[in-house]
């Protein structure tokens, strides 16, 4: 059995995380991950300069439920007193922990000097690191990158220099930021971190199913785990993964109409998340829809469908008609009802 880590005083049961995904975590999908057995949520990268300038948008995205708590806000920039001043709106927001993105390698995020560009400026990614943590009273994390381009070293004594002003847990993805998402992850570079660094290190990259998460707490030594792609319309993983670090029974994989049921009610929420504007709640779940069918018979008939759909009963009519040609299900659980309070 692995045991739980903390953050400071943030305890983090299972110690399995949801990786910030830009376009993706919002609370919706937060609120899903929490309740199939995520220990820990984070929301997608938000932009520290947008809310300096009062981004309507950007104040929307850092919206937290209640019940999806232990939850952090990512957020990303290069002017230490804004986001400072990003991360105490943060902390009013309901935070649990901010968390600072060094690791997002879009272009419009590194030509401002922000994301994986700071891996670069390693004394002004301290000082904000520094006045991070003297902001708010909550942990402050890092995730970030073993370096720009593969074969950097700069990284590892960077995160050094980050606990040192105040990081109180570092998340690695192990990939560098020019490889993206290509390549294999090299978890060994997770073990180095664990080896320099006396904070929680959680561990990120190809942790895609039970097996390979129980592999990356063998191998690297690491406090936890963080999901990402593999996640994505696909919570059960988090449930597999909790019973695995237990020494539990795996959960029976989920019916076409647990699937079915699931993608409904995530579209639902993205609706209300979206102050019920519904055709930029529908436009923004459509790929997200599709992976949670990933793999069965008559999906690409239903990614046409879906993707020209545009309001919440166009998606239902989709999904259910993929049901009915789909094997046939078995009683559906109240696991993953609604959060209309939300």
């Amino acid at each position: 059995m692995i045991d739980a880590f903390y953050l400071r005083s943030l305890r983090v049961d299972p110690p399995v995380a949801l990786a910030p995904l830009a376009g993706y975590t919002s609370v919706p999908m937060r609120l899903l991950s929490r309740r199939a057995g995520a220990g820990l949520v984070c929301s997608e990268l938000l932009s520290a300069t947008g809310l300096h300038y009062g981004s309507r948008e950007t104040e929307r995205m850092m919206a937290i439920c209640p019940a999806e708590r232990p939850v952090g806000i990512q957020l990303f920039g290069s002017q230490p007193e804004w986001l400072a001043e990003a991360a105490q709106a943060a902390v009013r927001a309901g935070a649990d922990f901010v968390d600072l993105n060094l690791g997002c390698s879009v272009p419009k995020v590194v030509k401002s000097g922000a994301g994986a560009a700071l891996l670069s400026r390693p004394d002004l990614t301290v000082e904000i690191v520094r006045q991070l943590a003297a902001a708010v009273a909550v942990p402050v994390t890092v995730k970030m990158r073993p370096g720009r381009h593969p074969g950097d070293e700069t990284w590892l004594d960077l995160a050094v220099r980050m606990v040192e002003a105040g990081a109180a847990g570092i998340a690695l993805h192990a990939r560098s930021a020019a490889q993206k998402f290509t390549g294999r992850a090299d978890w060994s570079l997770i073990a180095r971190l664990v080896r320099e660094v006396p904070v929680p290190v959680i561990g990120n990259g190809d942790v895609d199913s039970a097996a390979a998460a129980l592999r990356m707490f063998e191998e690297t030594g690491c406090a936890g785990v963080m999901i990402g792609r593999a996640a994505l319309g696909n919570p059960w993983i988090f449930a597999q993964v909790a019973a695995a670090l237990r020494g539990q029974p795996p959960p029976p994989p989920p019916t076409v109409a647990e699937r079915v049921a699931v993608a409904l009610c995530h579209a639902q929420m993205q609706v209300a998340d979206y102050e019920r504007d519904e055709r930029s709640a529908i436009l923004a779940m459509r790929p997200l829809l599709v992976h949670y069918m990933a793999g069965l018979p008559g999906v690409r008939t239903l990614r046409a469908g879906i993707m020209q759909a545009t309001q919440l009963r166009q998606v239902r009519d989709l999904l259910l008609e993929f049901a009915v040609h789909n094997p046939p299900p078995r009683e559906i659980g109240d696991q993953f009802a609604p959060y209309t309070e939300c």
